[in-house]
């Protein structure tokens, strides 16, 4: 892999796409790092080295590779491209004019991602707006000023500048999909995520136990990263076979071909899904009376990873979602009438009708296992960590491991089918 790696940077062409790629990622980082307008950075690095951060908006803070609790530019980080891509996704089913889009190619996709691009400004100004507003109230950092003029117009400034570095995310996940190597979007993430994993090492180290303990979350974390490798490279491969047909005097057709079906189709998805909607009732109960009966519930038994009913609703939801986001992503009927518009059937199963539901009964069955596998790849590390008695709001949870060799595996596979385009040999032999 090492060879291929110089081969890579000694073909003028993919070096320059690499290179680009590396800095807008570095750019990316040091963005994180200088602080919105009117916040007190110095009282915000104390409060985070007091240990003043919440688990609530951990996985918000966890994409934005710390930014977030940081209150930087990029504080808002790929969250609200992420929300509004999928809320676009999802409105494919209630809104017909989106499917219509969908179906017209590049023109109606262009489109789409216009209507993404509108919406991920105004998710960001909401969550800009929240997060400010939070910071005023100290329930984002708690105990700690760090806004210390909290007028109007400061407050505005700040929500300008983080909506404002959102849209500069949005553009420089696009200019890596476009000018560099990868998609964007995903790479700024495993920036985000790969950048936290230091420290959290680090500070598990340090703490009682730390050897022990440290060598124990890495040798879990490995196998883990293998089991998803293994995982995500696993298909269920229907086999296709076109009938010949002759058009003019030429023979079309004939060739025998197979639908990749993955084994995890949803991707981490439903993981981020479930994470979200569990981590709602902590945050209403943030704005009641401490002192009250729900809300002192909804903190022992939702609010608290470890907790028996967290666990149980956090399996529950990853199950729905995955069957949820399956569904919308995966069109059973829409397939089998393209295969029979082009002359294709399954060996063994008619045209038409019979083939959507083979596809169905097959999707059912793959996605059943990806369910439980991506429930059990979740649920790994977190129990792990309750047994070691180590902090859960460290960023080797299933969501990030998922996401760092989901997109590392596409990248690698990019970089690998330009070698090959080149006559080079590539990563994957």
């Amino acid at each position: 892999m090492l060879s291929a790696f110089a081969r890579a940077f000694r073909t003028p062409d993919l070096r320059r796409k690499l290179l680009f790629t590396i800095s807008i990622m570095a750019l990316f980082r040091l963005g994180s790092f200088i602080p919105s307008p009117g916040i007190d950075y110095g009282n915000v690095q104390a409060c985070l080295a007091d240990g003043g951060t919440g688990e609530l908006l951990g996985l918000v803070n966890l994409f934005s590779g710390g930014a977030l609790l940081q209150l930087s530019i990029f504080a808002l980080g790929i969250m609200p491209y992420i929300t509004a891509s999928i809320i676009v996704q999802l409105l494919r089913v209630v809104i017909p004019h989106f499917e219509a889009l969908h179906k017209e190619g590049q023109s109606g996709t262009a489109k789409l991602t216009q209507y993404t691009r509108y919406l991920t400004i105004g998710l960001a100004v909401l969550q800009a707006t929240t997060y400010v507003t939070m910071a005023r109230n100290g329930q984002l950092l708690p105990g700690c000023d760090v806004i210390p003029n909290d007028s109007f117009m400061t407050s505005l400034l700040i929500v300008i500048t983080m909506t404002g570095g959102a849209g500069l995310i949005m553009w420089l996940g696009e200019l890596i999909s476009e000018r560099g190597v990868g998609n964007g979007m995903s790479l700024l993430i495993f920036t985000s995520i790969a950048a936290s994993f230091p420290p959290a090492l680090f500070s598990i180290a340090g703490g009682a136990g730390g050897v022990q303990k440290f060598i124990i979350v890495v040798l879990v974390t490995l196998v883990v990263i293998a089991a998803v490798v293994f995982v995500e490279q696993s298909q269920r491969r229907i086999p296709v076979q076109y009938a010949k047909r002759m058009v003019g005097r030429k023979m079309y057709g004939g060739s025998t071909t197979y639908i990749p079906i993955k084994i995890n189709m949803a991707g981490v998805i439903p993981v981020i899904f479930a994470s979200s909607l569990l981590a709602v009732p902590a945050l209403i109960a943030q704005f009641a009376a401490p002192e009250a009966g729900w809300v002192q519930w909804v903190q022992r038994n939702i609010a608290q990873p470890e907790a028996p009913l967290h666990i149980a609703l956090y399996v529950l939801l990853i199950l729905f979602f995955c069957f949820f986001y399956t569904a919308i992503t995966f069109n059973p009927d829409e397939v089998a009438d393209n295969m029979k518009k082009y002359g294709g059937f399954v060996p063994g199963i008619r045209a038409g009708r019979p083939t959507a539901e083979y596809l169905d009964y097959v999707i059912t069955r793959i996605t059943s296992a990806g369910a439980l596998y991506l429930a059990i790849i979740a649920l790994i590390p977190t129990i792990t960590f309750i047994v070691l008695d180590v902090s859960t709001n460290i960023p080797f949870g299933g969501t990030s491991i998922l996401i760092i060799v989901g997109v590392g595996l596409e990248t690698v596979k990019q970089i690998d089918s330009q070698l090959q385009q080149r006559h080079y040999e590539g990563f994957l032999r």
